[in-house]
């Protein structure tokens, strides 16, 4: 039945404002999203017929590559995160970190797949930190390599002008990117055109090229070389690094933009490029020297140098700010101690900075640069990093489409075997690289997956120790009536992540002072699987008797804490909450070794030095430091 709506004068006005801001938020995602990929021509080819396992350059082998790459877009990029991981958001967020969290909503009562999917998810995660350090370092080092096809003269000031273009990227971080973030997509709008008329341009001038667009080329080819074939995929999945940012940049733009960006500017963009590319190796075989450069005349060599190094500092931005986004997230979820954060916009509150994330990068990064000193050796380091998350990716999609969407094992086997398969293979092509390179993101993988892992057992252990140590809250309450200490007026608020025991702090401020504030909040926060919490579903609270009251703030993993903000949405549900008038009361824990623990030794002391350096309470909680006391205690673990 077709049902024909009344006109409304609005109707066209509604239609091209909703248009107008589909298209601002496709021109951010340009800006954002596709930086990582869209910077993969400065690279990919030359690494494919000049890397590490050349394949020899001839025009089938040419066409060939020209199709595997086509098709590995479309087939990985488009189907498989455009048009099929893309829908598993959690709460509108996506990343490894927001897919975890769907994942683990099926392991209730199954502690060990709970077990083998937090391990994936915290490996994937920490797979990230590896591309955020290979990144920066091969595509700035890539774009300002095109300064040794203007001249020879320019070759050894390469490496110290990448370090200086990354010190400078790296130093700026403090300042915040809202204030050149409005520039991104734009500029990004003028690379994509570039890429696409600079490959429009050759392909011209050798059309022959367009027949790369038959997937039979590809298939030939992987038939007829076999291992030769198989190899040439770590070159090849170049082309692909940047793709799950799509995914996990979804909750800033939604999944209408990012698709709308993809395939209207971004695929075509790619795909000629790649195939101006290959136009120009048909030619001459001598332009694999560097292919992106040689594609441009001579007079827009230096514009070019210019306009990619711009590019990459962009796509490289994404990749910093994604480090600290995934590092915050990490913190609220319990996997990583309190690190210092700092907002630096006022409107949007995804927009922060981590010094100690930032010049940890930064170090990573120069040892790389110095130490592989090309973007040909680093080629070898980088797939690595970005394979092992696009297939622990699928396998926890595997797990979301088959226990929370309700797949049949044959729709799930099908659909996920198909795209295991893929990843398999350029994850395996890569794996062979592990000693030319590959070791690097993987040794960066398990530094930061131990830490992670660390973090979480021993501040589970900590945590337990607090509980068996704490007297119960019901049996201090009722003391308190029978023996009523000093009660002077005001508030003093309880930090404590215990919800049933009595605050170490509490106890020790009325065995030294001896007394007890007349309103005492018990404050405990507790993380959520969502991205964020509704402002008014934020704060539970129960009054309990003797002037004690429990307020537990609930927060998503992308959520600002800010324990006073929070403190203030509780007067509505009738506790007596003043700011100028309340107390902070934290425990500050003092840790030592005992000889028989649930966790290993080397576990616990490395427990104890993150517990030791971590990020100072008062500044994560958003406490206002003249309203702090600390009291502290020690404890064994």
């Amino acid at each position: 039945m077709i049902v024909f709506a009344p006109f409304r004068g609005n109707q066209i006005t509604g239609n091209m404002n909703n248009k107008s801001s589909l298209s601002k938020l496709a021109l951010g995602a340009i800006g954002v999203v596709y930086g990582d990929i869209g910077t993969s021509p400065l690279y990919t080819l030359h690494e494919v017929f000049a890397g590490s396992y050349p394949v020899p350059i001839s025009p089938e082998n040419v066409l060939s590559i020209l199709s595997l790459i086509f098709w590995s877009l479309i087939f990985v990029v488009s189907i498989k995160y455009v048009a099929f991981i893309m829908r598993a958001e959690n709460n509108g967020e996506g990343g490894i970190m927001a897919l975890m969290a769907l994942a683990l909503r099926t392991a209730e009562g199954h502690p060990k797949r709970g077990q083998w999917i937090l391990m994936l998810g915290i490996f994937g995660a920490a797979l990230f930190y590896g591309d955020g350090v290979i990144t920066p370092a091969i595509s700035i080092l890539s774009a300002v390599e095109g300064l040794e096809i203007a001249t020879p003269a320019f070759k050894p000031y390469v490496i110290p002008i990448t370090l200086g273009v990354l010190f400078v990227l790296f130093w700026f971080q403090k300042k915040g990117t809202a204030s050149i973030g409005a520039l991104f997509g734009p500029v990004m709008l003028i690379w994509f055109s570039t890429l696409a008329l600079l490959g429009i341009l050759n392909i011209l001038h050798n059309p022959s090229v367009l027949t790369a667009l038959n997937p039979i080329h590809a298939i030939h080819f992987m038939v007829a070389h076999k291992l030769g074939a198989f190899l040439s995929l770590g070159g090849v999945v170049l082309a692909l690094t940047g793709a799950e940012a799509l995914y996990a940049d979804m909750g800033h733009f939604g999944r209408q933009p990012i698709q709308l960006a993809w395939f209207w500017l971004v695929l075509p963009a790619l795909t000629l490029n790649y195939f101006g590319q290959g136009a120009l190796l048909l030619q001459d075989t001598k332009s694999i020297a560097n292919p992106f450069y040689l594609l441009a005349p001579p007079w827009a060599l230096y514009p070019m140098i210019v306009l990619a190094t711009i590019a990459t500092i962009i796509a490289s931005q994404a990749v910093i700010s994604g480090a600290y986004s995934i590092t915050k997230q990490a913190m609220q979820l319990g996997y990583s101690p309190r690190m210092n954060v700092m907002y630096t916009s006022e409107e949007t509150a995804g927009q922060i900075y981590m010094p100690f994330v930032n010049w940890t990068l930064l170090a990573a990064i120069i040892f790389l640069v110095l130490n592989f000193k090309s973007s040909t050796s680093l080629g070898a380091a980088y797939g690595i990093a970005v394979t092992g998350t696009m297939l622990i990716t699928t396998i926890l999609a595997f797990v979301v489409v088959r226990k929370l969407w309700g797949w049949s094992l044959f729709k799930g086997l099908l659909t996920i075997g198909c795209l295991i398969t893929v990843d398999m293979a350029f994850f395996g092509a890569n794996a062979i690289k592990i000693m030319e390179g590959g070791w690097v993101p993987i040794l960066m993988a398990l530094f930061a997956y131990t830490l992670m892992i660390t973090w979480h057992k021993g501040r589970a252990l900590h945590l337990k120790r607090i509980a068996e140590e704490g007297d119960e809250l019901e049996a201090f309450m009722n003391t308190m009536k029978v023996h009523p200490p000093f009660r002077p007026d005001g508030t003093a608020i309880y930090l404590t992540p215990n919800t049933s025991g009595v605050p170490h702090a509490l106890v020790h401020n009325l065995y030294h002072n001896q007394v007890l504030h007349q309103n005492i909040l018990l404050v405990t926060t507790k993380p959520q699987d969502i991205p964020h919490v509704a402002k008014e579903e934020q704060i539970q609270v129960e009054h309990l008797h003797s002037g004690f009251h429990r307020i537990i703030v609930l927060y998503g993993f992308k959520d600002e804490i800010n324990i006073p903000k929070a403190l203030e949405l509780s007067v509505t549900s009738g506790i007596d909450y003043e700011p100028m008038r309340a107390s902070f009361f934290l425990g500050r824990d003092t840790l030592v070794t005992r000889l028989h623990s649930e966790l290993p030794l080397w576990r616990r002391l490395l427990y104890i030095w993150m517990f030791k350096n971590g990020g100072n309470a008062t500044t994560y909680f958003k406490l206002p430091p003249d309203q702090v006391i600390e009291l502290g205690t020690q404890r064994t673990l």
